[in-house]
């Protein structure tokens, strides 16, 4: 049985330390975090832990196996850092820290100090995905010609980073995992409608070694919540609407066949439109696959599917939009 801390109990914490207690082969032994309240509420569900504001305290435990970071991005950095000089394996929620620079660091640190790096990038445990990523290798679709992704609502304004740090790691990390490569081009644009110097809407455009192309749009500012991915293929197309309570992945027998003249004339195209196809998606708790693999890798040393490597990807074409996003205000 493995011994775990969890450091942060605000957003995603309380659904962190309710999987982990859920789970046969994980002891949680301590939750940390600066703000009593929070840790009264942790108390009051979860009575036999050790509450602490100390981090320290936590590090310098020899029976603490593992560490489970669920705090603001500024703190990632130096939490995971300590974690890993304390010969601790670490699990960090997205992004994995606010820079290239950070994010590196801690990657070449957990190879140095042979510990298991995993970022919390949910959404490569989340079944819908993992059926894309399946139809689209199996070639159902064709060639992908481009993907289109939307995640809008009237949402937060967050005081110290843009809407791309806040909402971009998802359909950043959707997109890699089913493609399986990273952009060579990147381009944003966008604009600090409500609070100036904090961009609350952008589009960012990315072109892939394949040729594939994708448009994501982040806003903070909708009047209704969006969480929709559309796959444009060759043969098929597929439809990822993850506010769906049921049928969230819809592929469509829809497309164009360009028919080539036999003598000298037009192209002809044929417009094609087929049956509506919804697959079967298991219902269970991406969270929880996530914790599962993250207590597998620490007892195997296999690699996690979010590891570091990912998670610094995701950063490196983070930061270069955001970048672009700020120039181009």
């Amino acid at each position: 049985m493995k011994s775990f801390a969890l450091i942060g109990y605000g957003y995603w914490g309380p659904n962190l330390l309710r999987v982990l207690d859920s789970l046969k082969n994980v002891r949680v032994k301590y939750v940390c975090d600066l703000d009593e309240k929070k840790l009264k509420e942790a108390k009051e569900k979860y009575p036999n832990y050790i509450y602490t504001k100390n981090v320290e305290k936590i590090l310098k435990d020899d029976e603490v196996n593992a560490i489970v970071i669920a705090t603001p991005i500024e703190s990632h950095y130096p939490l995971a850092k300590n974690a890993f000089l304390a010969n601790k394996d670490v699990f960090i929620e997205k992004p994995l820290a606010g820079s290239v620079e950070e994010s590196r660091e801690l990657v070449e640190l957990s190879k140095k100090k042979n510990r298991i790096l995993m970022v919390g990038h949910t959404f490569l445990y989340s079944p819908p995905v993992r059926k894309i990523k399946s139809i689209i290798e199996s070639n159902e679709l064709g060639d992908i010609f481009f993907i289109t992704s939307s995640r809008v609502n009237l949402g937060l304004h967050r005081k110290s980073i843009s809407v791309v740090w806040d909402l971009a790691p998802h359909d950043l990390s959707i997109i890699f995992y089913c493609l399986g490569e990273y952009p060579v081009y990147i381009d944003a644009m966008g604009r600090d409608s409500v609070i100036k110097g904090i961009p609350d809407v952008s589009f960012i455009n990315l072109k892939f070694p394949s040729k594939i192309i994708a448009n994501i749009e982040l806003s903070w500012l909708a009047p209704t919540k969006m969480r929709r991915t559309i796959v444009v293929g060759s043969k098929k197309m597929l439809i990822y609407d993850d506010g769906e309570p049921n049928e969230k992945i819809k592929i469509y027998d829809k497309g164009i066949d360009v028919k080539t003249p036999e003598s000298f004339g037009e192209y002809q195209l044929i417009y094609r439109t087929g049956d509506m196809f919804i697959p079967r998606i298991e219902n269970v708790e991406p969270l929880k696959i996530e914790m599962e693999d993250f207590v597998e890798c620490i007892e195997t040393r296999k690699n996690p599917v979010s590891d570091g490597e990912f998670g610094l990807k995701i950063v490196e074409t983070i930061q270069v939009a955001d970048r672009i996003l700020y120039k181009n205000l």
